[in-house]
């Protein structure tokens, strides 16, 4: 059963920050990825079933400041999608290292968004890249609670595996059902978020590569290896965050050298889409106490906990 891709010129037509969209061959697969800004290279990159479209307010801001890399993950948004194996932990680096390669570009700071976080070390502690700090949004460096190895069961992956399965999925994917997973998160997003997100999960081969990425990974040796992670790590953290437990966060500081906790009041697992100022000045924090951006005098307002 074919997967039909989202099409660039009707589906991305009005994809946000599409100017700075380019398509790039590396690791085997067309990539969609992003660029925009000078400065220290940011690496941004989304989770699971989203896209480049969630930095879609924040990136610009850090653009300011940072040349922003942002790519769609194989399989998601308007990269192609590899083979099923493809969609490992293991692949998936490799072939983001491929299009960094490609681009020759080397990542001064990088940030990931659940999932993208829990890759974003794998890769650090591989030493595909040696970035000054890694900032985990909402991070999930964790198995699910009750979950042992990898995010599913095996009764359950040959279910993700079945071709109709994305199909029936992506039929029934209206924005109602959208909105009631997004509210399901603890954020609030607006219109324009809802409709982006429905836009990706109506389409097969997105979900298909969402489903697959979910049922291959397996998070434990991350969070086994994550003391050795051997750079500071910043959990940016919305207090309303159903998807991640807020504790998981709390428990990984008292164990990762290094590593601090910050609290966003009132958001949930899209605290960089619900407030993208804030969460960029974190990141300008960051950059400067590591002598990546000049230092201000003023100090930030943002407190850790």
């Amino acid at each position: 059963m074919l997967f039909k891709r989202l099409d660039w010129t009707r589906d991305g037509a009005d994809w946000p920050n599409r100017e700075a969209s380019r398509f790039v061959m590396a690791g085997r697969l067309r990539w969609h990825v992003q660029i925009m800004g000078q400065g220290p290279v940011l690496l941004l990159v989304h989770g699971t079933a989203a896209s480049s479209h969630s930095f879609r307010d924040l990136a610009p801001i850090l653009a300011e400041h940072f040349t922003c890399v942002v790519p769609d993950l194989p399989g998601h948004g308007f990269t192609q999608l590899p083979p099923l194996k493809g969609l490992s932990m293991q692949a998936m680096a490799h072939r983001l290292d491929a299009l960094l390669a490609k681009l020759e570009l080397t990542p001064d700071l990088v940030a990931g968004h659940s999932a993208g976080a829990a890759l974003l070390a794998y890769m650090c502690l591989r030493k595909q890249i040696a970035p000054a700090a890694l900032l985990a949004l909402n991070g999930a460096m964790m198995p699910y609670a009750g979950s042992t190895q990898p995010w599913f069961s095996p009764l359950m992956k040959v279910a993700v595996w079945n071709p109709v399965t994305p199909h029936v999925f992506a039929r029934r994917a209206d924005r109602h059902m959208v909105r009631r997973f997004l509210d399901s998160t603890g954020s609030s997003l607006d219109e324009r978020g809802h409709a982006l997100y429905a836009r990706l999960a109506g389409n097969a081969r997105h979900v298909v590569a969402a489903l697959g990425m979910m049922a291959s990974w397996d998070l434990q040796p991350v969070q086994r290896q994550l003391p050795q992670l051997g750079r500071p790590l910043l959990f940016l953290v919305g207090s309303r965050d159903r998807t991640i437990p807020p504790i998981q966060a709390r428990q990984l500081c008292q164990v990762v050298p290094d590593s601090e906790l910050i609290l966003f009041e009132g958001l949930g697992h899209l605290a960089h889409e619900e407030d993208p100022q804030a969460t960029a000045e974190v990141f300008l924090r960051c950059a400067r106490d590591r002598n990546l951006l000049p230092s201000l005098s003023k100090k930030s307002t943002v407190k850790s906990i």
